[in-house]
């Protein structure tokens, strides 16, 4: 089925209830959508070093790649295949340092920069090695210390993170370091989409977070579109900044608070299944538990409530379609509209 929406928001419909069942669109979403979309991989902390090698699995439940970022001996940080290119076992399983990479199988050996450099017992095999021996490389970028990767980028990184990048510099985001102890996993009941939908307006904010609304200003509350994201801007009722929510197509979110940065990620496990991702990133830890983004807990178990309560609505029968609020859905707009470009390309 190929979806539309018009892009007057004045005039569009929302996506169909039946979109969040489809289980062919959430295939092709897939291919068409997250490998050709810039995922996020975590911090480079564990390969500053020459010589280091981590293993990162791209976007697990849908995509589950198996990756490695090698860091070779001139300081030179790539993104490989970890699956070796004889059998396909998965290479390195835990971040270490080497000289080389090596299979534990049949020890077919890659140098850092995934060149195959030996093979027993291969002698006699003609046309061998070819470039296909060698592990390919995969698009890598990284910003702030953080890693990015893409099967095959629908756009390159910087058209993609450009707005965001700039628009955070003086924040000094490489400064920021994790806080493990605010780590959370949530496993929501629900089509990822809803999550993301649900993320990109602050329409709901006085009917479901109430404590956060009296933190922020409704009333200033605005979107910004780029495109291939957005980011919402609230301010306190004093009128200072409470928080910057910048959201990346198709399942990344990038929020900035006063005390630093709080990354979500969006993983698609199924149909009506979705795993959430917080990982925090502290510049100041003075400014901790204070405004939007001191109480994340109470309000991802308030989104998570809405959410799950939409998608048994969707599921009904009696529900068809909705409309948008052209002044304040602006971002579900925007990205239901991305979305049916890239499953329909």
């Amino acid at each position: 089925m190929k979806y539309e929406v018009n892009a007057d928001i004045a005039a569009a419909h929302t996506l169909p209830g039946s979109f969040y069942s489809d289980a062919d669109a959430f295939e092709r979403s897939r291919e068409s959508v997250f490998a050709r979309s810039w995922q996020w991989l975590g911090k480079l902390d564990d390969v500053a070093s020459p010589q280091s090698l981590s293993p990162r699995d791209l976007l697990p439940g849908m995509l589950d790649e198996p990756l490695l970022l090698s860091r070779d001996a001139g300081g030179t940080l790539r993104c490989l295949s970890n699956v070796c290119t004889h059998r396909g076992n998965i290479l390195v399983k835990a971040p270490c340092t080497a000289r080389e990479i090596r299979c534990g199988y049949h020890s077919r050996r890659f140098d850092l920069a995934g060149h195959m450099t030996f093979m027993p017992e291969f002698r006699d095999a003609k046309n061998f090695p070819a470039k296909a021996d060698d592990l390919p490389l995969v698009a890598f970028h990284h910003w702030a210390g953080h890693g990015f990767a893409s099967l095959d980028p629908a756009a390159g990184f910087h058209e993609v993170f450009g707005p965001m990048r700039d628009a955070m510099t003086a924040l000094r985001p490489e400064t920021f370091r994790h806080d493990a102890t605010r780590d959370r996993d949530f496993e929501v009941h629900a089509h990822w989409a809803l999550y993301v939908e649900n993320y990109l307006e602050g329409f709901h904010i006085p009917f479901v977070h109430a404590g956060l609304n009296e933190i922020v200003d409704y009333g200033t509350y605005q979107s910004e579109l780029h495109r291939h994201s957005n980011v919402q801007l609230a301010a306190t009722k004093d009128g200072v900044q409470a928080a910057q929510y910048w959201w990346i197509f198709p399942n990344l979110m990038l929020n900035f608070y006063p005390w630093g940065l709080s990354v979500n990620l969006v993983e698609p496990l199924g149909l009506g299944r979705t795993r959430v991702r917080f990982r925090s990133y502290v510049g100041d830890p003075s400014k901790l538990d204070q405004g939007a983004g001191g109480s994340l807990d109470r309000v991802e178990a308030e989104d998570e409530a809405i959410v799950q309560a939409v998608q048994r609505g969707v599921r009904s029968r009696l529900y068809a379609r909705g409309r948008y609020s052209p002044t304040r859905e602006r971002g579900v707009h925007h990205f239901h509209r991305l979305l049916c470009e890239a499953l329909n390309d």
